[in-house]
């Protein structure tokens, strides 16, 4: 702005610059201060233009290689060159008009030559592309392009929502694989733990039987030597029903036991003597 405090002076503000022409013809350009001017010689301030760098959105609407309608939203930061100034009062009317024109010049001409999902990944070269031509144009006016940012591509609705869909059926293929995985290493864990533990009750198993015919054999040996006249299988015979009936009683004294059927008589006691010893008799000669 100019500010006028007397008939022949004037300001220009900080980060601006003044045109000054005399008689309608450019004279010269005026920095940031105070200027005196001569109107009786036909002196004045035709403009007053900002050196700050303004920002001027723009929104192109182009095809893409695999014939996707997309809206790109581009942010061009440019300014005033201060030495070119009267460039760029006297040669362009609308700088943003020129700017914008350019834009669609460069971005139609350039994103129908790429696919849309590469689109996304080459935004920066598309914007590299639109601040090159655009600094040899707009340098000649006397304007700066400082940066040109390529904010967003926005497909079509119907586009967008597919590419969710795919995203998202992607995601769940994905899932699914891990999960697989995740259930197939929990089966041969557990089969594993399963494996290890029955071997080990096999061991506990052999170990506690070993154990009972080790018992069993000094019993009959004790027996034996204390009762002169008795046989092996007598001494057998009574470490048996005692077995048997320690059995009955603490299946009786179980709290949680309701009903046991178990045959009972001379008959059964010897029953079940015969499949003791001779299973004692089987495990003692395997472990031979």
């Amino acid at each position: 702005m100019v500010s006028a405090f007397f008939l022949f002076c004037g300001c220009v503000d900080q980060a601006s610059v003044g045109v000054v022409e005399k008689w309608g013809r450019f004279l010269r350009l005026a920095e940031p201060g105070l200027h005196f001017f001569n109107p009786f010689a036909g002196e004045c301030v035709a403009s007053v233009l900002s050196t700050r760098v303004q920002s001027l959105d723009v929104r192109v609407e182009t095809k893409t290689k695999d014939n996707v309608f997309v809206q790109l939203i581009c942010t061009i930061q440019y300014r005033v060159v201060k030495e070119h100034a009267d460039d760029a009062f006297y040669e362009l009317q609308n700088p943003q008009q020129q700017i914008q024109a350019y834009v669609f010049d460069v971005v139609r001409a350039l994103v129908p030559r790429i696919n849309l999902d590469d689109l996304f990944e080459q935004k920066n070269d598309v914007a590299k592309a639109v601040l090159l031509e655009l600094e040899k144009v707009m340098g000649d006016y006397g304007y700066s392009i400082e940066h040109i940012l390529m904010i967003d591509i926005i497909p079509d609705a119907a586009v967008r929502i597919a590419m969710n869909d795919i995203n998202a059926a992607q995601r769940l293929q994905l899932a699914s694989v891990y999960k697989g995985e995740a259930e197939k290493v929990l089966l041969v864990k557990k089969a594993e733990a399963e494996a290890e533990a029955k071997h080990l009750s096999g061991v506990g198993i052999a170990k506690q039987r070993q154990a009972i015919t080790d018992g069993l054999r000094e019993n009959i040996l004790n027996f034996s030597h204390s009762v002169s006249g008795t046989s092996a299988k007598e001494v057998m015979d009574l470490i048996m029903v005692t077995q048997y009936f320690d059995t009955i009683k603490e299946l009786a004294d179980g709290s949680k036991n309701t009903t046991v059927f178990i045959p009972h008589g001379p008959g059964h006691v010897k029953d079940i003597s015969d499949q003791i010893r001779n299973g004692m008799m089987e495990a003692s000669s395997s472990n031979v």
